[in-house]
């Protein structure tokens, strides 16, 4: 099926406001149905180099003139423009990613909604007087870096532009977008509303491509000020080795093997949607995805048995079609998920989900699978699947589930379930992770709540204000006056 509602040439890049036809371009195809529906450039290390060129000319030209007032009003046009296209964005990122409609819509909901939340901060990020030595003035200066870097994947298209391009923006840099090459289509999307809302030229530059070559053209070019970079801890590892050739600031959300902790005390009828919704969203290709369940064994039964029944409902087939789960991106992470189900042949598979009868043969389908009385230690509970599978781990008292919990090389998200006050404040300070939830995940999505991670889910913070110190950098003016 052709893409009908794009409203661009998708095998274009943006460069210094002009649209160009690349020297060479890469197939797009759908996750669903495996069928080839575009292509998109095939950006190179000369493409990253002119958008790098362009970034530098906008930053010391007319967008690095504007007021941060200015800026927050261009910024909430794109927002106005992106809700209003929604459910296009949102049929477009369906058929790029694999993602269920209802979920992309959620998308490009959220994507307007940062570029609303950084429009409103723009003008808001002061620096501060500090008392010091008689005679002297002294105060603090918020900066942009200058040229900002961005390795978008291939999960959450929509939702990373918003906070990391949304917030550089804002900030006042000027930006060089690669997007992953299999999902780059909303980003060209975003690119052309940008444009429609009076974004300066090359204060956003778009150029597709392979990681190996424009992902590392960018991260290793000496005109980035910062990096910003979501995806494996493998990539992340290059990324930031790169970026330290030029001394650059890298913010860094990598992987995840997020836990909720269940304790006996748990509302279970709250608790158990979340518990499960959490780790099949998107497939569960979500660095954030909470892969573990840790229960308390006099709850332990209950919870699994709630789960596998939840399982036992859940479909998978085509993103328009709007089932439970979407496929996998592409042929290559299914065989990667298949290969980690293939380690769990000596554990308990409780309950799985449903290929429907709709799914196309072409299509990167993989059910969901729930598997219990799982080994702390064991593979399936060390490394990030990236993919439908959640397991349950027992536990017997609660400094065990803070070891299981913090024993995993990741430290991004994690979630309590408890009705017991003292555990609720207590916990939080012992787990290792950015976020933690108390009987709920992920609150929405909050797009005002700082989110990024510690050990290999990486550095740095994205979303809400804190996203906006990370794209700037701190001056400090003394002034003598006798």
């Amino acid at each position: 099926m052709p893409l009908e509602d794009l409203w661009f040439e998708p095998s274009e890049m943006l460069i210094g406001g002009h649209w160009l036809q690349p020297r060479a371009t890469l197939p797009v195809h759908d996750p669903s149905t495996g069928v080839q529906i575009a292509q998109i450039a095939r950006g190179d290390a000369t493409d990253i180099d002119a958008a790098v060129s362009a970034a530098q000319a906008a930053r010391n030209g007319g967008w690095g003139q504007l007021s941060a007032t200015e800026r927050g009003r261009i910024l909430a046009r794109i927002g106005q423009l992106v809700a209003a296209r929604a459910p296009t964005l949102a049929r477009i990122e369906a058929m790029d990613v694999g993602k269920p409609l209802r979920q992309a819509l959620a998308d490009a909901l959220a994507l307007a909604r940062y570029m609303e939340f950084y429009a409103g901060a723009a003008d808001k990020i002061m620096g501060e007087t500090i008392p010091y030595l008689e005679g002297y003035t002294v105060y603090t200066l918020r900066e942009p870096h200058g040229v900002t870097g961005h390795i978008v994947p291939w999960n959450y298209p929509m939702q990373i532009i918003g906070r990391s391009v949304g917030a550089a923006l804002a900030m006042g840099n000027a930006c060089v977008l690669k997007p992953a090459e299999d999902a780059s289509l909303t980003a060209l999307a975003f690119a052309r509303l940008a444009e429609e809302a009076g974004l300066p030229a090359g204060a956003l530059n778009v150029v597709p491509g392979l990681g190996h070559e424009a992902g590392s053209a960018l991260a290793e070019h000496p005109g980035v000020q910062h990096l910003s970079f979501t995806g494996s801890v493998g990539v992340g590892q290059l990324i930031q080795t790169a970026a330290a050739q030029n001394v650059v600031p890298v913010t860094l959300e990598l992987g995840g093997k997020s836990p909720q902790l269940v304790f006996a005390d748990a509302d279970l009828d709250r608790a158990v949607p979340f518990l499960v919704n959490a780790g099949i969203q998107n497939a569960g290709q979500t660095c954030s995805a909470s892969s573990r369940i840790l229960v308390e064994r006099p709850l332990y039964d209950e919870v699994v048995a709630r789960m596998a029944a939840r399982y036992r409902n859940l479909t998978v087939g085509p993103a328009l079609a709007d089932h439970d789960l979407g496929p996998l991106i592409s042929a290559r992470q299914k065989q990667v998920v298949q290969g980690y189900l293939a380690l769990a042949r000596d554990l308990t598979v409780a309950a799985t989900g449903t290929i429907a009868p709709d799914a196309p043969e072409g299509g990167h389908y993989v059910a969901p699978h729930l598997l219990v009385d799982v080994r702390p230690g064991h593979r399936l509970a060390q490394e990030e699947i990236f993919g439908p599978a959640q397991l349950v781990i027992p536990f017997d008292d609660e400094d065990e589930a803070i070891a299981i919990a913090n024993g995993t090389d990741y430290g991004l998200v994690a979630s309590v379930w408890t009705e017991t006050a003292s555990r609720a404040l207590r916990l939080p300070r012992k787990i290792r992770a950015g976020q933690v939830f108390l009987n709920n995940y992920g609150a929405g999505g909050g797009v005002e709540l700082p989110f990024g991670g510690t050990g290999k889910s990486g550095h740095g913070r994205e979303k809400g204000f804190e996203a906006l110190y990370g794209f700037s950098t701190l001056k400090t003016v003394a002034a003598w006056h006798g």
